[in-house]
């Protein structure tokens, strides 16, 4: 069995882990500011997210040729990983959207941190933080504001369905990252991002027909808040931040947090959403989006901030099971006391075609 070990010159597991999250929740939120102007440029929604994702995977090549191993030690949970994680969602998100409002479809898919702290707690009996179920509320009322729901209520049974299901899948993304370090084959983080957008671009590829778009806007110009500047700019922008960069980065902080803590912070995408449209797209923020912005905050705090239920017990005994070790004892009392164990080796299929919301909030987790 392996130790795990720790530099005193570098951050702790759980440092680095917030640090990456924030990372990934703000590149996340920047994917609708640069697919919006691509979408009024002509391209389709559906066409703009196989661009992401496809973009995204060829970029990840070489990671995913460097892990082939991968493909024969986990298949299943790469397979789940690419269905539910990168088109799952989008597919879900996508349908919703198209019956019922963003901003409801949105708050309804940012529903997932609470349904995995639910899902840990009840259905694997894993201590939750108080912290974490307590900043995942308080998030979830300031997602309320951030996206004025108020404005245009409207209630679509099939829609909320699909909201619902985008919620389940982005809960499939944070069990699903975590799982792979687990078990007696674990798999790179790297190499669950690279084959999870492979196998979705394949997915997308068959659902969206690219070869039947026109794709000509990507050699001109397109308009950002009055300014025009090439489309590949913004394109490359979706690709290789708001897709590789939030991908590798999120997988990877899952590992350092607990799936529930993660999966708080990354409510904080909207807010970034919310804020990078009124600076890029000059969408301007009312006081109850600011308000709720910092309810967000405040939630990803608690979240994070919280010592895991169950640590002080957990401390001792790791501490005796790692050799009186103090460091490795820690590491592995925080990965009891806050860990998923999902030993996933099998996704279940999901719907395959993805979608950007015309507002620039954000598209899915979209990837």
């Amino acid at each position: 069995m392996q130790q795990s070990t720790a530099s005193p010159a570098r951050p702790s597991g759980r440092t680095l882990g917030l640090g990456l999250a924030l990372v990934s929740a703000c590149a996340f939120g920047g994917s609708g500011t640069a697919a919006k102007p691509l979408i009024e440029a002509g391209l389709s929604p559906l066409h703009v997210v196989w661009l992401r994702v496809t973009g995204a995977a060829v970029a990840l090549l070489p990671i995913a040729y460097r892990h082939r191993d991968a493909v024969l030690r986990r298949p299943g949970l790469l397979i789940g990983f690419g269905l539910l994680a990168v088109a799952g969602v989008q597919a879900c998100y996508f349908a919703a959207i198209s019956r019922i409002p963003v901003g409801v479809a949105l708050l309804i898919e940012y529903l997932g941190p609470p349904l995995l702290i639910g899902y840990v707690k009840f259905v694997q009996r894993k201590p939750v933080s108080r912290g974490a179920a307590i900043g995942a509320a308080v998030a979830v009322t300031g997602l309320a504001c951030v996206v004025e729901v108020w404005n245009g209520l409207s209630f679509d049974a099939l829609g909320v369905l699909f909201a619902l299901g985008a919620a389940c899948c982005q809960v499939g993304y944070f069990v699903l990252a975590d799982a792979g370090r687990r078990g007696e084959r674990p798999v790179d983080p790297m190499a669950v991002s690279a084959f999870g957008l492979l196998i979705g671009a394949v997915v997308l590829t068959v659902a969206t027909r690219p070869w039947e778009a026109d794709w000509s806007p990507l050699g001109g110009n397109v308009v950002m808040n009055g300014h025009s500047l090439p489309a590949f700019l913004p394109a490359a922008w979706m690709v290789l931040v708001a897709t590789v960069l939030a991908y590798l980065t999120g997988v990877v902080a899952v590992g350092h947090l607990s799936p529930p803590v993660a999966g708080v912070v990354a409510n904080l995408e909207a807010v970034v959403a919310t804020v990078l449209a009124w600076i890029l797209l000059g969408e301007h923020l009312g006081l109850p989006q600011l308000a709720g912005g910092l309810l967000v905050l405040a939630g990803a705090f608690a979240a994070q901030a919280s010592k895991p239920a169950g640590t002080v017990e957990a401390d001792a005994v790791a501490v005796d099971a790692v050799g009186g070790d103090p460091v490795a004892g820690a590491v592995a009392a925080a990965a009891e006391a806050v860990g998923v164990e999902a030993a996933v080796d099998a996704g279940e299929p999901a719907a395959a075609e993805s979608g950007v919301s015309g507002r620039p909030s954000r598209t899915s987790r979209s990837g």
